[in-house]
């Protein structure tokens, strides 16, 4: 049973920094992809950043580029996504997911990821 956990989020004002974190059990990151999604209040749901676990290669949304920075810790089945110079815009809840195989320029399309997590809520006060 493949289950993601996303937590790390909270309430932080604007400017600045959370880490999310997105823990995965039945489910090993070698050969795979993990994204991140967010879904602000009345939003559609978009991709926000991508690793791909074989070789480190990530991906970034235009509106987190220079700002977001993610990582994964394989050996801890774990990734991580670095916020900084939080926006309010940035306030939504976000998500992680998992793909089994490695998606390259199609990393933000979501049917292209096998598991879900729950979600957590980062709210940025201005």
């Amino acid at each position: 049973d493949v289950q993601l956990q996303a937590s790390g989020g909270g309430l932080v004002q604007a400017g600045g920094s959370l880490r999310l974190s997105c823990a995965a059990s039945g489910f090993t990151f070698d050969d795979a992809a993990v994204g991140w999604f967010r879904q602000a209040p009345g939003k559609e749901r978009e991709g926000v950043s991508c690793i791909s676990s074989s070789d480190g290669s990530t991906y970034y949304a235009d509106s987190v580029k220079d700002r977001f920075s993610i990582s994964s810790d394989n050996a801890k089945n774990t990734v991580y996504l670095q916020m900084n110079s939080l926006k309010p815009e940035d306030t939504a809840v976000y998500y992680c997911a998992a793909a089994t195989d490695l998606l390259g320029s199609n990393w933000y399309i979501e049917p292209e990821y096998d598991y879900w997590g729950q979600g957590t809520l980062v709210t940025v006060s201005s």
